[in-house]
């Protein structure tokens, strides 16, 4: 996303939002916005998605309750000496589509990736009045700057595909698909 200019992790013109999200707030943002994410957001990959969802199936409880919260892509590197995580870009969300319709009937207000997602995902956001948004793929180190504090919740042997509880300032995203249904990729392709 280099249409995106990052200062001091966060975007120049953006609005602060604060996350997991109050009441109506996913709907107050539009395909295009500019945002810097405070607060605090779970992560998951992969595994975690298959994890979560072989959890539901057992009738088990997840780890974490997702109502409100925000979702992030990402298999974050170890930390350095000094350091609160590692290098934690965005992975390609598509590769979570097959889950991402049964989490959000749980109320999972948003999610954070790269790229495009399903048209069956586009459609059970509107359903459950969830949004997606997306940051800089290829700037893993330079988005770890707004992490300030890192936690393991759940599956620690998956490694770097564990789930975290991440505290962030001003970490930097746009609004991919907002509510009104509008998808921002296809915004642009068609200006």
């Amino acid at each position: 996303m280099s249409f995106l200019k990052v200062h001091s992790s966060a975007i120049d013109g953006s609005r602060e939002i604060e996350i997991p999200f109050r009441a109506g707030a996913a709907a107050t943002l539009k395909a295009g916005e500019l945002v810097a994410l405070t607060g605090y957001l779970y992560t998951g990959r992969d595994q975690t998605h298959r994890r979560l969802c072989a959890l539901l199936d057992e009738g088990r409880d997840l780890p974490v309750d997702l109502a409100g919260q925000l979702l992030y892509y990402v298999g974050p590197t170890p930390a350095k000496p000094g350091q609160v995580i590692g290098a934690a870009g965005p992975t390609t969300s598509y590769r979570m589509d097959a889950y991402t319709p049964r989490l959000l009937e749980l109320g999972l207000a948003a999610t954070l990736g790269k790229g495009q997602r399903s048209a069956a995902v586009r459609q059970a956001m509107l359903k459950h009045g969830a949004v997606y948004l997306a940051t800089i793929g290829g700037a893993g180190a330079l988005l770890s700057k707004s992490i300030v504090k890192a936690e393991l919740v759940a599956f620690a042997d998956a490694g770097p595909e564990a789930m975290f509880r991440f505290e962030v300032e001003k970490f930097p995203a746009v609004v991919i698909n907002d509510l009104a249904g509008q998808d921002y990729y296809e915004m642009c392709v068609a200006k």
